[in-house]
């Protein structure tokens, strides 16, 4: 029989997966599970670990993740790292299935030199973060922030009232949405409902009928900046776009727009968005994923009131978990039935 090491952790339950697998062979494999303390403790960096070069957000030693898996066949994970040299100390892994939306964590190149089949799980989270860039546009251009801060601190800002001050409706606005992948198409069709002229930059993609037909404009990034009200970016981190959001484009952007990012950290230079907004030049930004991850304590833009954060929860949520795993649940029956992959990597 076949055997399964599952490694999740208290976001990617491995009984959900479990139980997904379960549901969708009609004879499961022999699985064993373990939960890795992950978000209870941060993810590792590669770069930082001798051996683990070239590998981004994982969990676990090579060691104890080698231990893990050990004689298995397959393995179906969300973090625990594989490196080239791990991959040497694991001749019988056959079959490795990543429940996010790249392998990061997994070195591709030794992937396929051991004949190792890895698949992913792309847009498993695309609804949760396009939902919940929708919230972080609301909430920055509504003051919702502003209001809960001054009532925290006991005090009640009457002048948010204020037409200089108060907040503008979507419905009056030019949004930008910097990336059309899985998220930044679902953000496109959230906008619509709302009446908010949307503008797109990708120069990669077209844009759906029926988006095009809805008014959507497909435009280079400049334009979309010096137009926008708001930018939200979703593009993916590539050496094109790290830092796309920089003092140059920041300086093209409309003075009092607002500036979301719940994408990644990288695609950001942090001191010129700092500038910017201790300068006044931007009416207020929403972050949400950071190039160092967790944030240090003096971090200056943690002081600015015209800021909110939140700590890289976007993708949180149930139907995350549960399409993740019915989406690993599905490559692993694949696999077992000798069928080709859904998504391979």
């Amino acid at each position: 029989m076949s055997t399964l090491s599952i490694i999740g952790d208290h976001f990617m339950l491995p009984e959900m997966f479990r139980a997904a697998i379960e549901a969708a062979c009609d004879s499961p494999p022999e699985m064993a599970l373990h939960t890795l303390p992950w978000p209870d403790e941060p993810m590792e960096h590669g770069y930082e670990v001798a051996g683990m070069d070239g590998l981004k957000e994982y969990q676990g030693s090579a060691e104890a993740t080698i231990e893990r898996i050990g004689e298995a066949e397959m393995l179906v994970t969300h973090l625990a790292p594989l490196s080239r040299a791990m991959f040497e100390s694991l001749p019988r892994l056959r079959f490795v299935a990543v429940s996010r939306g790249g392998p990061v964590n997994i070195d591709m190149a030794a992937a396929r030199e051991a004949g190792v089949r890895v698949v992913n799980t792309p847009g498993r989270n695309a609804s949760a973060v396009a939902e919940f860039t929708l919230g972080a546009i609301i909430t920055e251009t509504r003051n919702i922030t502003r209001g809960h801060d001054s009532l925290r601190a006991q005090t009640w800002r009457g002048d948010l009232y204020r037409a200089d001050r108060t907040g503008r409706e979507l419905s009056e606005m030019t949004v930008g949405v910097v990336g059309y992948g899985a998220i930044g198409t679902k953000v496109v069709r959230l906008l619509r409902a709302f009446g908010c002229k949307v503008l797109v930059a990708d120069p990669y993609v077209q844009l759906a009928r029926s988006d095009s037909e809805a008014g959507v404009e497909h435009v280079g990034l400049d334009d979309l900046l010096t137009r926008s009200d708001v930018v939200t970016l979703h593009c993916r981190v590539t050496d094109e776009t790290t830092k796309i959001i920089n003092a140059e484009t920041l300086a093209r952007m409309k003075p009092d727009a607002t500036f979301v990012n719940t994408a990644r950290g990288p695609l950001v230079d942090y001191d010129a968005l700092t500038e910017a907004m201790r300068a006044g030049h931007l009416r207020g930004a929403m972050l949400e994923t950071f190039a160092v991850e967790p944030v240090p304590p003096d971090w200056p833009l943690l002081q600015l009131p015209n800021v909110t954060l939140t700590p890289h929860i976007a993708g949180a949520s149930v139907k995350t978990v549960s399409f993740a795993a019915e989406q690993a649940a599905e490559e692993v029956r694949r696999y077992l039935a000798g069928e080709p992959p859904v998504n391979p990597c």
